[in-house]
């Protein structure tokens, strides 16, 4: 016993199935929507987090590049109570400063019994020894990442008033001169007291080819040259202690080789000569393992010198007032949990609900199967339930009309199969009983003989063209070659040609139509389509009837209308759309009079949609009916040539 299709299809695989793949579509979704959220959540509060983290390491890069410059001045911590509860006003935080031993120096906690201390300190405050990643951060430090001493940290060479007042005469009488000169400048001082210009866009070249004695202001002054000279000792000893020659350091702490520098060529207008400054040469040049070693040795000189003039290192401890440090971001595992179990719920919700969609949706698709396998074995129609209006049960209602429309189009074809090889058998059967006949000798073959034989003979010819015709039609291969055609000539043409069956059949022809009237059309096959319609109308219309032919066009002027009418038995109304079908008869008898092929109005209809036109039929039982031809009209200039 075999199985049929429709057990088959029904154990598809279901990772093949609509189904099966739904629920696959669906799972993916929802796991992609789920660690979508998740992972946006942990971004945003990550970021909202990180962001705060942020905020809070340059308020604490703040309060240490505030204590740092507080012990660069000062050579104690004495007094630093005030500014440490200033910097916790400012960040809402608890500061703490101790010693190395950590003995209390400052704290700004305000309870009786301040919180313990956290076993790490946040920095430590040494102007001697700077923290690089905070001093970077600070907005308000005055240092840079290479360099571990402090600016601020000047000791020795921290300026008397009567020096700086010097100084800033000179740096203001040169930044007038700039000024004037059009290059705007500005005085700035350091934190040793020492004015400098400066120039705004930074370019100190600009400054040669003027008047201003820019280089006044750079010799040292007695105190810096008295500091300069202690560290130089200290850093020669160090040298010395190496196996080194000693170096001459400058007031900006360079070493080298100093070139000659000239005053720039006389100006136009200028009435000064260049004056060249004698060089320094030292007497040999310096490799890169004696320029690491010298600024080893003066970086251990200056923290020599200036320890005495800052204050000791302390550690410095930044955190809330509950005496806990700034909190980090740190997914628990309550949280994992909770995050895991929010989307398993929302899997399984999703994929529950895909479940039950995908059922609902699957049924009618299943029932659609089983008609088409139905419809596939030779069953009669078959239809399925149309459940609702949706794209389902719009597929249904189409399911169901193509059914119906299957079913009888099959319906036809049986008897299209039936007429063909009735309409095929007769002349056939005529022709091979005249020629038996003859070869017998029981008929004489003269002129009528013959001519009966080439009736049969052409009735066989125009069903096989017929054929031939529609057959080319559904292929896309009728071939067309328009050109303006005058409909009412033709009419008058298709008229005169059926004139002499007319008055046989005892119907009248008339032609209606103005001869302006034009289209752009095949003229043979304009004239084989009329002449379908009008050899139909003849045919069924009753001795005494009247056929006629109309050309008009539409109120448009886009649309020619060719109308064939007739005073015949008509159509039933539940016959008219079927009369362009192939095989078609309005009597089902296959009498001669009435029964033709049943293929003229199919070729009607073909060859009115090759023209880009469209063909149909209005009937009145017992009146009559018309067929109605619809053609592009003849474009403006068409008939010019």
């Amino acid at each position: 016993m075999t199985t049929g299709p429709r057990n088959r299809a029904s154990r598809v695989p279901l990772r093949r199935s609509l189904l099966g793949r739904l629920l696959g579509v669906s799972a993916l979704v929802a796991a992609c929507s789920v660690a979508a959220t998740a992972w946006l959540a942990v971004q945003t509060t990550s970021g909202a987090i990180l962001q705060e983290q942020g905020q809070n390491l340059t308020a604490d890069a703040r309060i240490y590049d505030t204590l740092l410059g507080y012990a660069a001045r000062n050579r104690t911590w004495d007094g630093v109570d005030a500014t440490v509860r200033e910097l916790a006003e400012q960040s809402g935080r608890r500061v703490a400063l101790t010693t190395q031993s950590r003995q209390p120096l400052a704290d700004s906690a305000t309870a009786t019994t301040p919180p313990a201390l956290p076993p790490e300190a946040s920095a430590v405050v040494d102007p001697l020894s700077v923290d690089t990643v905070l001093a970077a951060r600070s907005t308000e430090g005055q240092g840079t990442a290479a360099d571990r001493i402090d600016p601020r940290a000047v000791g020795p060479f921290l300026l008397p008033a009567a020096e700086r007042t010097a100084l800033r005469r000179m740096a203001d009488r040169n930044a007038e001169c700039l000024n004037r000169a059009g290059i705007a400048s500005d005085v700035v001082v350091g934190p040793s007291g020492r004015p400098r210009v400066q120039m705004v866009g930074n370019d100190p070249e600009r400054a040669l080819y003027t008047k201003c004695e820019l280089s006044d202001l750079d010799a040292p002054t007695a105190t810096e040259r008295k500091a300069l000279d202690a560290l130089n000792g200290l850093a020669d000893a160090c040298l010395k202690r190496q196996g080194r020659e000693g170096v001459r350091l400058n007031r900006g702490l360079y070493w080298g080789k100093e070139i000659a520098v000239t005053e720039p060529r006389q100006l136009p207008g200028d009435a000064r000569e260049a004056r060249p400054v004698p060089a320094v040469e030292p007497p040999r040049e310096f490799t890169g393992e004696d320029d690491r070693a010298i600024a080893s040795c003066v970086g251990t000189a200056r923290s020599e010198q200036l320890s005495s003039y800052v204050a000791s290192p302390a550690l410095l401890f930044i955190g809330d007032e509950g005496g806990a440090t700034v909190p980090g971001f740190d997914l628990s595992p309550a949280n994992t949990a909770k995050i895991a179990g929010a989307a398993a719920l929302v899997l399984a919700l999703t994929v529950g609900a895909s479940v039950l969609a995908g059922a609902r949706l699957v049924r009618p698709l299943h029932a659609l199967t089983g008609a088409a396998q139905r419809l596939r074995d030779g069953q009669e129609h078959a239809s399925v339930p149309v459940s609702g209006d949706d794209e389902i049960g719009r597929l249904a209602a189409a399911f169901n009309d193509m059914s119906a429309h299957r079913a009888r189009l099959e319906e036809q074809r049986k008897a299209m199969v039936s007429d063909v090889a009735h309409e095929l058998r007769t002349p056939l059967s005529n022709i091979r009983g005249w020629l038996e006949a003859a070869q017998d000798g029981l008929a004489d073959p003269d002129p009528a003989f013959v001519s009966s034989l080439l009736e049969e003979a052409v009735q066989l010819q125009h069903i096989i063209d017929d054929l031939q015709d529609l057959a080319a039609a559904d292929a896309g291969v009728l071939r067309l070659h328009p050109e303006p055609v005058r409909v009412g000539e033709l009419l008058s043409q298709v008229a005169a040609a059926h004139q002499a069956r007319a008055e046989t059949a005892g119907v009248t022809l008339t032609v209606e139509a103005g001869a302006a009237t034009t289209v752009c059309a095949d003229p043979v096959r304009l004239r084989q389509a009329v002449g379908n319609l009008v050899s139909n109308a003849v045919r069924h219309t009753p001795a005494g009837g009247t056929v006629t032919l109309r050309a008009y066009g539409e109120e448009s002027g886009h649309l020619v209308v060719i109308e064939v009418a007739d005073t015949g038995s008509g159509i039933p109304a539940d016959s008219l759309p079927y009369v362009f079908d192939r095989f078609w008869r309005a009597e089902k008898s296959r009498s001669r009079r009435t029964g033709g092929s049943g293929l003229g109005l199919a070729i009607v209809r073909k060859l009115a949609e090759a023209h880009g036109g469209t063909a149909s039929a209005t009937s009145t039982e017992g009146k009559g009916s018309a067929f109605t031809l619809r053609l592009p009209a003849t474009a403006p200039g068409a008939l010019m040539g």
